[in-house]
Order: structure tokens, then sequence, then C-alpha cells
């Protein structure tokens, strides 16, 4: 079975086609040129697909509750969401899905991969977690800080996610020491980690062992958050 699996995460993607597409886009972003080149579009979307089903098939192999997910089950809307924006531009210049075991709606974390001309990156996390549950995750880091540090700090994990978490706090969060010495740990209101990569990532023979070297370290951030997340869920 791993045989087949490891197989099959081989399968041959035109990750060209995907690149190409999303800069024609990107300097043409309006709604006549994207219907005159909808074609171009299922195309692309077709081969981030078949793309995706590799990466799930290399995940599954470390993680066997995404074994079941679907690329359907990750992917996201081209067309940008303009009501609140002032950015008027009608659609996205990148593609992107959201690996989640319990679905890209989830606060369990998951693996996220993200295709863009010059912004494209290998991630995960958990997105805007309500007040209660992340007061638990930080509780949770906190209680078990040795645990926590000894998967952030770990040198393979930091050789793809030098820096945990995204927009952190000027100050202690409320309820935790301002003294505690891994304070800046708790600081951050979006516990994810990026791992940026460039275009050609993803047109190397041995991508797909990158992929699984980086979300085999995210896994174990992951793992760590979800004991407490998947109490709320």
């Amino acid at each position: 079975m791993c045989t087949f699996v490891r197989n099959l995460t081989m399968m041959k993607t035109n990750i060209p086609i995907i690149f190409r597409f999303l800069e024609d886009l990107a300097a043409n972003n309006n709604r006549e040129w994207f219907n005159g080149n909808r074609s171009r579009y299922e195309a692309a979307r077709t081969e981030f697909d078949n793309f995706l089903a590799a990466v799930i098939a290399r995940i599954a192999l470390f993680d066997e509750d995404v074994r079941h997910v679907r690329p359907k089950d990750c992917t996201y809307r081209i067309y940008r969401d303009t009501r609140f924006s002032p950015d008027k531009t009608p659609y996205k210049n990148h593609l992107g899905g959201y690996i989640n075991a319990r679905g890209k709606k989830s606060f369990h974390c998951g693996y996220y991969v993200h295709l863009q001309p010059g912004g494209s990156m290998l991630a995960g996390g958990s997105l805007d977690l309500p007040p209660a549950m992340l007061k638990a995750v930080r509780q949770s880091i906190y209680d078990n800080i040795e645990e926590y540090v000894s998967i952030v700090e770990d040198p393979e994990f930091k050789r793809y996610f030098p820096v945990p978490g995204e927009d952190f706090l000027k100050t202690a969060p409320k309820g935790f020491p301002k003294d505690f010495p891994h304070i800046d740990y708790l600081k951050c209101r979006q516990y994810v980690c990026s791992y940026m990569v460039p275009d050609d990532f993803f047109t190397q023979t041995d991508t797909m062992d990158h992929i699984e070297r980086a979300f085999k370290q995210f896994k174990r951030f992951a793992d760590f958050l979800n004991y407490t997340i998947d109490d709320f869920e």
C-alpha cells in the first residue's frame, strides 16, 4: 500500500500551466479578460487539483487522518469578496488548498499549499481561533512549555518554519505573567507557520519529497495544537 501511495505522489502535474495563467491573470485582473480565458483557468484548476491529490496522498503516508480528503474539499473560489475591501479586483491571484481532516472551515490545524507567482508557500495552522479556544491554546503552551519548545526550536522544524505564529500582541496576553521566559510564544494571535518557496520549487523532480519533509515537521506543531483545539469541536 505504501509503495502504491508513494507512486501516486510522483504523478506528473503541469505546474507551469498554473503559473502562466496566474501571471497573466495578475496583469489582466478584470472580468472581460477572465471570461475570454476561462478555458485556461479550467486547465490550471485541473492541474492544481491533480497536484493537490498527489500532496494529499503524500501527507497520508504519515497522517492517515487526511486519507479521505479530496481536492474539491480543499480548494476555494477564484472570485474575491470585494464588498469590504478597497481592492476591487474581482479575482484572486493565487490558487490555494487547505488540507484539513475535519474540513476547511474547521479550527482543527491543517496543511496549506499556496501557489502564487513570487509568493508561493507551504503553510498550516489555525486561523482566527475564538477567544476561549485561543486562551486554551496559550494555556496549553504555558503548561507544557518544554514540549512546545522542543518542537518549535528544533533545528529541523526551524529549517522550514523559523517563526511560529503571526500577528503578535505587543505585551503579554491577559492572564499570563509578563516575565514568563517564553512569553513571545503566547503573544501571537494566529497560530500558523509558513515556509516561503520559490516558484521553481514545484517543478523539481523531488518536490514531493521536500513537501513531505516540511509537512512532517509541521505535523508536530499541529498535533500539539490539536490536542487542545479538538476538545472544543
